[in-house]
């Protein structure tokens, strides 16, 4: 079986299996980085990690468009509720088979205030089961933390992990985590999006090269990268 997976700029993820399209954090409208609009995505589930405006970004406006359902922790989901937007409600270490295949929330080191300073519960990070077996990891915003290699004991096929430091890990704890995390191949996000989240994903690339045998796909805001390994194509 197959995936494609599409980075749409800072921690805005596409991921394409079994004929469903999940949206991960979609933030679109005010993102320097991205280079497509809320109108111009198609959306089955959207996964949303903690709710800062650029994570939940446009969640709303592409669920009334797509009719889309939302998956995150019970406080968002219930803040979505009371704005007459569906979802479904998991909580840290908790999974649920979807249509799509099995998910659970993973632990992640953040914050999550919604954007009219609403609680919005723990931050998280989702680890997928496809329904063909491959294991996809997004990180979510977080900081380096040693459990991330019982998460790695599950075999990870792709982990998406940011490294833009100051609100997340930066270079150096995200090589850490590959290391923790032990995956086939890895995406950087979240980072360029802003002068204050400036990174060289060259330059973390080629020591993650060196260090261990994951494979680093530093690709461009837009492209995407389909599995069993393609090339990667601009969206």
């Amino acid at each position: 079986m197959s995936y494609k997976f599409t980075w749409f700029g800072h921690a805005t993820l596409g991921i394409e299996t079994g004929g469903y399209h999940l949206l991960v954090d979609p933030f679109f409208e005010g993102n320097p980085v991205a280079k497509v609009g809320p109108d111009e995505v198609d959306a089955d589930f959207i996964l949303v990690t903690h709710g800062h405006g650029d994570h939940l970004g446009d969640t709303e406006k592409i669920v009334v468009r797509t009719g889309a359902l939302v998956i995150s922790n019970a406080e968002i989901i219930h803040w979505l509720k009371q704005r007459g937007i569906e979802g479904h409600a998991q909580h840290l270490g908790g999974g649920h088979r979807h249509p799509f295949g099995y998910l659970k929330m993973t632990y992640a080191l953040h914050g999550s205030p919604l954007p009219d300073g609403s609680y919005g519960g723990n931050p998280g990070g989702f680890l997928l089961t496809t329904n063909a077996g491959e294991k996809i990891y997004c990180a979510g915003d977080t900081g380096l933390f040693g459990d991330m290699r019982l998460i790695g004991d599950e075999g990870i096929d792709l982990a998406v992990i940011p490294i833009g430091d100051n609100y997340t890990m930066g270079p150096e704890d995200a090589l850490r985590a590959v290391k923790l995390l032990r995956p086939r191949h890895v995406v950087p996000t979240h980072y360029n999006t802003w002068p204050l989240i400036r990174q060289d994903a060259k330059a973390w690339a080629e020591r993650v090269h060196r260090e261990t045998d994951t494979l680093v796909h530093d690709i461009q805001p837009g492209e995407s990268l389909s599995f069993p390994l393609g090339e990667a194509s601009e969206r």
